[in-house]
């Protein structure tokens, strides 16, 4: 049923992945699909990186610990945006089709205040992608 899973993740919050991993995982294994682990990252230093080659290289090892931790194999695809604040929904949905994904399994949180005013990454993704979107809470 489904080939190719995106997974956004975001390096900052890799505690709260765990779950939304699993479902990938699961998923690809009942399937036989890959599964892209997609991080976002940006053109100047950050918490979480000083270049975009650091950056790469941090989701290739997270994709590469995951893949031991969920018994199954997952892919990095690194994405550099000059402002994920700003671009971050259009930049998922580009990613996704350069893998060529057809199911992105994405993690999300609790809905706050926030959501009530502006949409979620997740929840734009679920209203505007042309393929399936899973969010795991």
């Amino acid at each position: 049923m489904y080939t190719k899973i995106m997974i956004p993740i975001d390096l900052k919050h890799i505690e709260q992945m765990g779950k939304a991993l699993k479902v990938a995982a699961d998923i690809g294994k009942l399937y036989g699909a890959e599964a892209h682990i997609l991080g976002v990252g940006q053109t100047v230093p950050s918490q979480v990186a000083r270049t975009p080659t650091e950056f790469a290289d941090k989701l290739s090892a997270f994709a590469l610990k995951s893949s031991e931790s969920y018994g199954f194999t997952f892919d990095s695809h690194a994405e550099i945006s000059h402002d994920p604040s700003v671009d971050l929904d259009n930049v998922l949905a580009r990613a996704a089709k350069t893998i060529g994904s057809d199911l992105i399994v994405m993690a999300s949180h609790t809905p706050g205040f926030a959501e009530h005013i502006f949409s979620s990454n997740a929840g734009y993704l679920a209203s505007h992608a042309d393929i399936s979107v899973l969010v795991v809470r």
